[in-house]
């Protein structure tokens, strides 16, 4: 990972029910392009996660729409979406909300290991030229 260009939205963690990540405040990437990235690391079978990035200009007021959402996923993997922040220059804070599904007969409680964090768009790029 490059360090130097990430913004953790999420960190690693353990999830066996539906949540709400910290409040982040986005600094010097608000009213940027950025490449959000889910990755999830731990996962039983028979089991879907769904997670939407949400935006508020005063860390109060979430609005009823997500900014971004990515499709169900069900395996692990690193999976990437964009966030078009360009139009939306009053969005100072982010939060990550996830919601998990289970249909098997077993276990009832589902279980994810997952993070996802942010880059402004051509971050790698950049740090690549430099190197």
């Amino acid at each position: 990972m490059l360090p130097n260009v990430l913004h953790v939205l999420l960190p690693e963690s353990i999830a066996r029910a539906d949540g709400i990540g910290p409040e982040i405040g986005l600094g010097s990437k608000q009213g940027k392009l950025l490449v959000l990235t889910l990755g999830i690391t731990r996962i039983i079978e028979q089991e879907s996660l769904e997670a939407a990035v949400w935006g508020s200009s005063d860390g109060e007021n979430w609005g009823a729409r997500p900014l971004v959402s990515f499709p169900p996923k069900f395996y692990c993997g690193l999976y990437s979406i964009l966030l078009n922040l360009v139009s939306r220059p009053d969005v100072s804070f982010v939060c990550v909300k996830w919601k998990m599904n289970r249909w098997s007969r077993g276990e009832t409680a589902p279980m994810f290991g997952f993070y996802l964090y942010a880059e402004e768009s051509g971050a790698r790029v950049a740090v690549a030229a430099v190197a």
